[in-house]
């Protein structure tokens, strides 16, 4: 299972060189495979008999982080999702992208995101699963970015970034929490330990960070306003990240650590109400939109705030019905991204204000268009699959929630029933707008015709999908959809999905939202001028946008106050951050412990050599001349190394008597060109704060040296050394053990980057010689 969830990364290495064949054939063709391996493996674990499937593979075992992988029913779902719409994704840009494009970065970033998705669904390990989420923001960021020469395309890709990132920060903070409070790394093994969640104080901080972190990346109110600007994307990546994969990410959190909150009302009451807020505003401000991918990305944050709605009411129903609707979404949603990138081909615009009256030049994506529209308005018909998945949210909301608020359980229903009114508009505006009316022949650039088969085919296999599941309910709920909601709620839903219940309340709630949400479609332009007063000139964006211009300014102001250009102030603030953090450590755990047990005796010769390094240290502050000034601090090397031979360490003596030869000839080559040293002229102050540092850091570091000997805490290093390095370094010199064999890799990359100094340094020279030579 780990080589399938790294195949799309694994075969990304050898995109670019594929890519070199894009003028004979695309690439996507060769990428195509990836997927469809991966659904293939994973479509055989289906069916009614499903048993959960566990795997693990070592990774960081000392820190219990390895690649614990669960495929349950919740995680089988996805990774069909992942892995089926992604290969729909790749066969539609082979028809979508010229090869005249960046093929390789696309199918490079594409690949890094399935991945990603991959693991943060299969993940069991909270920390495996957080470095695969936020693989999935920088990926996402990247496919965003993706035409990075417009502007519009680069702030898009920078917002998505930093709203997830934020959320994947604070879901870190969580996950930390979690795994402190209840021992474990282990999801599951938190399910278990759940009532030791429950009673800790730091439940009500868990809950905020967990959800801060599904809801950026789900984008739910008041953190939807990325997904709009990530529209200015390719057509293949809204299909697939907006549809399908990255915005169910957040929502596949919170269904996942459901079971870890089952008796917490306070997170269930949370998610409704942000789910619920999300599809209203969403719905509504997706009427407002004039571009057709506008229209679909907030169409997309409705859709996404009536599943989180349905996960949060938490009853068996709600469950059932947001799995079934999730997957309803990824089929009549991708379908109708793909409707649009023809519509913006074949017309060159996506200006709906531009287009109408298409029925009679594209039939066929008019015909795909109808299908998906009225399925994601909820159309009772029966083989719309969103009619099914919609018509269960209102019996979920109906039925009440599994926790106690009568208030909200009495205004549910009318509200999710606005929601839905607010739905059918904005699907009929897109199709009618579309298909509809009269083509207006002056506002297109291009003439509008059907486009190619191959761009068809994936939009028409989804549509299909659309039929199929609306026709074969049952069949996909014993394979596919009761093990994902058993995989949540604990137990399978076990009523029949049919479309015909009899004339009951959901029913009638379904009609209520055709008949009125006709009437608001027959009279939108009557009260369009509704938005001049809500949102008016309120945006969210516009504060996103002055933060950001607040904390670049901020951030501008206080950088600029030390950041002057003063190499002096630089390392005088680097110095003194160090002293500063150090003595405050050493003093809380108290460092500063002096001993001088098992130490050698001081002579009066060590003594004479320490005063000739005292006294050629304090030289080179005096000296006037380059030369002199390296002459002298040279003392000071070659007399650490005649220490190290008083002291029985003639490996150190020797290795510090080549290195100062070395850096001593370099210093005299480098600083022979170097301008002579002139006295410069500071004021006390200055002269003062430089004694300080230099007094203190010095000071910091001989006390730091002291109390490694002095304290305890640890076995020392070199009891391990002179135990080990004869049976098993083979040499009874120590010192020559550890150079050659316990850091061997540590030697051999020293060494290196001295030769690669040396050929360095002598490359200069000889491109000396050869000017002088010209």
């Amino acid at each position: 299972m780990l080589f399938v969830v790294l195949l799309p990364l694994l075969f990304a290495f050898l995109v670019p060189f594929l890519g070199r064949a894009k003028k004979h054939i695309h690439t996507g063709i060769f990428v195509l495979l990836v997927p469809l391996i991966i659904f293939i493996y994973f479509i055989q674990f289906a069916g009614s008999n499903f048993q959960t499937v566990t795997k693990t593979y070592n990774w960081i075992p000392s820190l219990h982080i390895n690649f614990d992988f669960v495929l349950d029913g919740l995680s089988l779902l996805f990774v069909l999702l992942i892995s089926g719409i992604g290969a729909l994704v790749v066969l539609y840009s082979i028809f979508y992208l010229d090869t005249t494009e960046r093929l390789s970065h696309f199918y490079v970033y594409l690949l890094m995101f399935m991945t990603a998705m991959l693991g943060v669904v299969l993940s069991d390990n909270v920390f495996v699963l957080y470095t695969f989420w936020e693989f999935t923001s920088v990926s996402s960021f990247l496919l965003i970015g993706y035409w990075h020469f417009k502007e519009r395309s680069r702030y898009g890709a920078l917002k998505s970034l930093i709203i997830t990132i934020f959320g994947g920060m604070s879901m870190l903070g969580g996950l930390i929490l979690m795994s402190t409070i209840t021992g474990t790394t282990s999801i599951q093994g938190m399910i278990g330990e759940s009532s030791v969640l429950l009673e800790s104080s730091y439940m009500p901080l868990i809950i905020i960070l967990i959800l801060l972190g599904a809801f950026t990346k789900s984008a739910q109110f008041p953190f939807h306003i990325w997904l709009p600007d990530a529209m200015e994307a390719p057509t293949p990546v809204s299909a697939y990240l907006h549809s399908a994969t990255m915005v169910k990410a957040g929502i596949y959190l919170i269904a996942r650590f459901s079971p870890v909150f089952v008796t917490y009302d306070s997170f269930f009451i949370t998610v409704t109400v942000v789910g619920i807020l999300t599809l209203c505003w969403g719905s509504y401000m997706a009427v407002r939109q004039t571009d057709l991918k506008a229209i679909l990305a907030y169409s997309t944050i409705s859709q996404l705030g009536m599943i989180t709605a349905m996960f949060g009411f938490g009853t068996e129903v709600a469950i059932f019905a947001a799995v079934f609707h999730i997957l309803n979404h990824a089929t009549f949603k991708g379908s109708l991204f793909m409707v649009a990138g023809i519509i913006d081909v074949q017309t060159g615009t996506r200006d709906i204000r531009k287009l109408g009256g298409l029925f009679t030049f594209m039939p066929i994506a008019a015909t795909l268009a109808v299908l998906g529209t009225f399925s994601m308005a909820g159309v009772p018909l029966p083989f719309l699959n969103g009619f099914y998945s919609k018509e269960l949210f209102f019996d979920s909301a109906v039925q009440g929630m599994q926790w106690d608020s009568s208030l909200l359980t009495t205004l549910i229903p009318y509200v999710v029933v606005i929601g839905s009114i607010f739905t059918f508009v904005y699907s009929m505006y897109l199709f009618f707008g579309v298909f509809g009316g009269k083509k207006d022949s002056h506002a297109l650039t291009a003439e509008p015709k059907e486009a190619p088969i191959g761009m068809l085919l994936s939009p028409f296999i989804l549509v299909a999908g659309v039929v199929v599941i609306a026709l074969m309910p049952q069949f996909f709920n014993s394979a596919l959809l009761s093990h994902a909601s058993e995989a949540v709620f604990g137990s399978a839903f076990s009523e029949p999905i049919a479309f015909w219940h009899g004339l009951n309340t959901p029913f009638i709630m379904s009609l209520i939202v055709v008949a009125l949400g006709t009437v608001l479609v027959l009279t939108r332009k009557k009260w369009a001028a509704v938005y001049r007063a809500l949102p008016g000139k309120l945006s969210f964006n516009r504060v996103y946008d002055w933060m950001i211009r607040k904390m670049d300014s901020t951030s501008a102001s206080i950088t600029n106050t030390y950041m002057n250009g003063s190499l002096r102030l630089y390392l005088s603030i680097i110095i003194g951050a160090m002293f500063m953090l150090t003595f405050v450590f050493m003093y809380a755990t108290n460092g500063f412990t002096i001993s001088f047990d098992n130490v050698a005796p001081v002579t009066a010769l060590e003594m004479t050599i320490v005063m000739v390094i005292i006294i050629a240290a304090i030289a080179t502050l005096f000296m006037n001349h380059n030369v002199a000034a390296i002459l002298v601090l040279g003392i000071v090397g070659y007399s650490v190394a005649m220490l190290f031979v008083l002291y029985r360490a003639p490996d150190l003596a020797l290795t510090q008597l080549v290195i100062e030869t070395v850096t001593v000839a370099l210093f005299l080559l480098c600083f022979y060109h170097f301008p002579k040293l002139k006295k410069r002229t500071e004021s006390v102050r200055t002269k003062s704060m430089n004694l300080f540092i230099s007094i203190g850091f010095g000071t910091l570091m001989a006390m730091i040296g002291i109390a490694a000997h002095s304290t305890d805490w640890f076995d020392k290093i070199s009891d391990y050394f002179i135990e080990t390095s004869l049976p098993e370094g083979g040499g009874s010199n120590i010192v020559n053990v550890i150079l050659v064999d316990m850091r061997g890799v540590d030697t051999l990359f020293e060494i290196t980057v001295l030769g690669i100094a040396g050929l360095a340094i002598y490359s200069l020279v000889k491109l000396k010689k050869n000017k002088e030579a010209k």
